[in-house]
């Protein structure tokens, strides 16, 4: 059996940020920007409805995710922004956050893995962007702001800390500020 030892691509906090700041459609900006800023899987995101976004305390509940518990995500004052300005522009949904196109049911993940395919090739963008990119780079980027694995494997609902040091592995910012203890002077 061969294992894939390459590390999976993230997009760098410039380019998430350039990602989602370029999305011309709001409602799909939104999935988007909750999708990286939260770390959300996208089953989680298409199951959202308007009571789970708690703008009071800055979270976002979950209902039984991957792991079949419920916990809380951490909702960004600049999603929140995107958020209320696609909620006030498509009608004030009030059952599904984003609902799909039949009636009464949510958005599916096919949705919007399409758009944000289609996104990259609107941006002209060698690199696939996908959902779970988007959940990987907001992982690594709390490891690389100094977040420690446990609060990371409950952010982003791993059942087991193992799941989280993933984000170890990919964070090259960690990497350029580390020192051998070779180069630690003294000598021998």
């Amino acid at each position: 059996m061969k294992f894939n030892t390459e590390p999976p691509d993230i997009l760098t906090l410039n380019e998430a940020n350039y990602f989602i700041n370029t999305i011309p459609n709001l409602k799909h900006k939104s999935c988007v920007a909750l999708l990286y800023s939260s770390g959300l899987r996208v089953s989680e995101l298409c199951q959202l409805r308007y009571e789970d976004i708690s703008r009071k305390d800055m979270r976002i509940y979950i209902r039984s995710s991957k792991s079949r518990s419920d916990r809380y995500a951490i909702l960004s004052e600049k999603a929140l922004a995107i958020l209320t300005e696609y909620w006030l522009s498509f009608g004030k949904p009030r059952d599904w956050l984003f609902p799909g196109n039949k009636p009464n049911s949510p958005i599916v993940s096919f949705t919007v893995s399409r758009f944000i395919a289609g996104h990259c090739s609107f941006l002209g963008w060698d690199k696939r962007v996908t959902a779970h990119m988007l959940r990987h780079s907001f992982g690594t980027d709390l490891y690389e702001q100094d977040y420690d694995l446990l609060t990371i494997q409950k952010l982003l609902g791993h059942k087991s800390a193992s799941s989280s040091l993933v984000y170890v592995h990919l964070g090259k910012t960690t990497m350029k500020k580390l020192k051998s203890p070779f180069d630690s002077g003294g000598s021998r």
